[in-house]
């Protein structure tokens, strides 16, 4: 606790103790641990004097924020309409699959969180899926198992390095 704390802190203080700052806050929280510990919560609360409950509401209102760990890549596959005429459904299950998840959960190792997105508003190029921010067109279910390799080689690298 007493490490989140001083990090928590020192990200209140860059933003000034604004209450107009907390989702920047929020943000900042997020980057440093890929989800909003609830310990964070509380303290961004206290310093700021905002009720927990609405930090609560502000957090689970915006999909970006997670009050649940989340793995180091984020998979987010679109099932909207575009995508979902074009097969989407099967390239989300696909990833379930070869990941041995369901949307919303993050794999034991804590290498991959799958979540899917109603519209991503791209639909000319779907089906797409996202992975750390970068946009995979036209995604078809051979393309699923390229597209982790991808990232665990980008893990593999990390560590070596």
């Amino acid at each position: 606790m007493e490490v989140i704390e001083h990090k928590v802190n020192s990200v209140i203080e860059k933003h000034h103790k604004e209450k107009r700052a907390l989702i920047a806050i929020l943000q900042d929280i997020q980057a440093e641990y890929n989800y909003l510990p609830r310990e964070s919560l509380q303290i961004i609360a206290k310093s700021l004097g905002i009720p927990l409950i609405d930090i609560i509401g502000v957090a689970t209102f915006f999909r970006a924020f997670s009050l649940k760990p989340r793995g180091k890549h984020l998979i987010t596959v679109c099932l909207g309409t575009a995508c979902h005429v074009r097969g989407g459904p099967k390239i989300l299950e696909e990833f379930q699959r070869k990941l041995n998840i369901k949307a919303g959960e993050t794999t034991k190792g804590g290498e991959f969180t799958l979540e899917t997105v109603a519209c991503l508003g791209c639909c000319a190029i779907g089906p797409v899926v996202v992975v750390d921010g970068n946009y995979h067109a036209q995604t078809t279910i051979r393309k699923v198992d390229m597209i982790l390799k991808k990232y665990q080689k980008k893990e593999k690298k990390n560590e070596s390095n």
